[in-house]
Order: structure tokens, then C-alpha cells, then sequence
């Protein structure tokens, strides 16, 4: 953990929450928030906070009748108290379940325990989270419902009933479906506009979709095809999201990655910020000292501010992006 001030001038002029015209979110730890540096930064430059992992169920709700909302409730509070939405992350996911849940053997009991589960965890922050991952990542890179306890004792009909749950909780968050390497255009994208069109069709309470954008820079999708699955998805009347943007650069083979870093972030921005129905980008992390990607893929730099809060260039790429929307 670094707890190191960050140096004269961080941020080097308006924020990045000032020159945007859509809303600029970024996942936060709420054990982080005790560190001035990094809470001093959230303040500064973002508009929303998402809960990068104190909403997801092993957390909250680790036992059938135990639930822990401290550190969400610390979010909820910090956020709140400046002026920042908050974004929860995330409802219904086939990882970081509790061993109870696996438990379920029977549908009756495992619809039941979904039920009490959203209609609680969403219930609780009515009017205070303004919107929610409700199922998170249900599509295989083959275009497929993935493989999940839910998928095999409810069938793919859980992912409408999620949606259902959260709205009859919070009938004013906004809803979404979230899901990684669906942003360009492929099978995997192909595979989730039609679910979520189906939702759309069957008048179901979903309001937009989020595109994660983990993304390596060796291997970033074309900006021209991110920007027409933006349109495609905008269309059917669905707000769109980069919900979970970070940049790896260990593969980049460059001479600068950090530079290479900026245009990836920079291209892929610009290329959804004027689009109709985008409504905001959220980072994964906050600075390289605290990112997934380090135990996923090895250590790398994937965030806009270092290991001492100082801001990257892919932090200057990302402030123009959002300044020409």
C-alpha cells in the first residue's frame, strides 16, 4: 500500500471531471478512502465512484443471514457527502459467490435466496446508488450463456428475473447489463446485443449496457468498430457505458508504451464520447499502486496515475477525449 502524497500539482489544471460532458466514474476500495492522497484524488477528478468489489456477493452477503455493509455503506456515504453518484457493481455474477449459494441444490431455493439478495443489497441504497450492474458477464467468448449455477438450475430465464428484482427495488436505478470483450464487434458483441435486445423486446427494465474495456494495448480493438457497437446498442434505446476501463501495456512493443497507452485510451474514447446514448466512462482503479491486473496478468501499468498519484500520459489522452464531447 502507498500512501505517498502526490506530488505538487497533480492533475496539472482542470480536472477531468470539469472538461467532460458525460459522467467519469472510478472503482474504489473503501479501505483506500482513510488515505487523504487518494481520497483528495477521487474528489478531484471523478463524478462517480463504482464499488469495485465490496457489493459483490462473498462480501456483502457472506453467510444466508449475515451481510456486511460497512465498506459499501462507507462508499455510499463518501461519495454522497461530495456530490458524486455512486454505481453498483454488481448483483448477479458466477464468480466470488459464497460457498452457501453453491449450496442451493434446488431451483425453488436458489430463486429465493436471488430474490432476497437483490431485493435487500438494492433496497437498502434506494435513492442513494443511481444505478447498478444487475448481471454481470452471462455471455462465453463463443456467444454462448456462460456456464453458472444460475444458468443450470434456473435457466437463461434468471437473467430477466434479475432485472425485474432490481427494478421492483429501486424503481428509479438506472440498469444495466456489463460484460468484458463485447466492445468492438465479433461474435462475443454480437452475442450480447441480442440478449439485451431481446430484454428490450420483452419490455424488460434494462436501461444500458456497460462495455468493461479491459483492454491491451498490443490488442486494442479498432475505434471505428467500438464506435458502431456503440450505435448498434444506442439504437435500441440503451444508454452505453465503458464501465471498467484499464490499459495493459506489458505486451506493447513500442518505444514509449506509456505513449502507446495514451492513444489506445485516447482513440477509444474519442470514438464513443459524441456518440448518441454514451453516457460515461468509469476507470478500473485509481493508480498503478492498486489494480487486478497485477495478480491477473502480471505486473504492469494499466491506470491514469502512477504509483505516487502522479498523472500518466494516458491521463492527458483521456482529458482530450472528453474535452471534444
Amino acid at each position: 500500500m502507498s500512501d505517498v502524497a502526490p506530488p505538487e500539482g497533480t492533475g496539472h489544471g482542470v480536472p477531468l471531471r470539469s472538461v467532460a460532458a458525460v459522467a467519469v466514474g472510478v472503482a474504489v476500495e473503501p479501505h483506500l478512502l482513510a488515505f487523504r492522497p487518494y481520497a483528495d484524488l477521487l474528489e478531484r477528478e471523478f463524478s462517480g465512484l463504482t464499488a469495485e468489489n465490496a457489493m459483490k456477493w462473498s462480501q456483502i452477503h457472506p453467510g444466508e443471514s449475515e451481510w456486511r455493509f460497512g465498506p459499501a455503506d462507507h462508499l455510499v456515504e463518501f461519495a454522497l457527502g461530495r456530490s458524486m453518484r455512486v454505481h453498483g457493481h454488481t448483483l448477479v455474477w458466477h464468480q466470488q459467490l459464497p460457498r452457501w449459494v453453491d449450496g442451493l441444490k434446488s431451483p425453488a431455493s436458489l430463486a429465493a435466496a436471488l430474490g432476497r439478495h437483490i431485493g435487500t443489497l438494492v433496497g437498502r441504497y434506494r435513492g442513494r446508488v443511481a444505478s447498478w450492474d444487475v448481471v454481470n458477464e452471462a455471455v462465453t467468448d463463443r456467444g454462448v450463456f456462460r456456464d453458472s449455477i444460475f444458468l443450470r438450475r434456473l435457466g437463461p430465464g434468471y437473467i430477466a428475473d434479475a432485472f425485474g428484482l432490481a427494478h421492483g427495488a429501486d424503481p428509479a436505478a438506472r440498469l444495466y447489463y456489463n460484460d468484458f470483450e463485447a466492445e468492438g464487434l465479433g461474435r462475443k458483441a454480437d452475442a450480447v446485443y441480442a440478449l439485451v435486445r431481446r430484454l428490450v423486446d420483452d419490455g424488460l427494465p434494462i436501461h444500458g449496457v456497460g462495455l468493461q474495456m479491459h483492454l491491451d494495448a498490443a490488442a486494442a480493438p479498432a475505434p471505428d468498430d467500438v464506435a458502431a457497437n456503440v450505435a448498434r446498442l444506442a439504437a435500441l434505446g440503451l444508454e452505453v457505458r465503458i464501465s471498467e476501463m484499464d490499459v495493459r501495456i506489458r505486451r506493447l512493443r513500442a518505444r514509449d508504451p506509456l505513449e502507446g497507452q495514451r492513444a489506445v485510451y485516447q482513440e477509444t474514447l474519442a470514438a464513443c464520447v459524441n456518440a448518441p446514448g454514451f453516457t460515461g466512462v468509469s476507470f478500473w482503479g485509481v493508480t498503478d499502486a492498486h489494480s487486478w491486473i497485477h495478480r491477473r496478468f502480471g505486473r504492469d501499468a494499466p491506470l491514469l496515475f502512477d504509483a505516487v498519484y502522479a498523472p500518466k500520459p494516458a491521463y492527458f489522452g483521456v482529458r482530450d477525449a472528453l474535452a471534444s464531447s
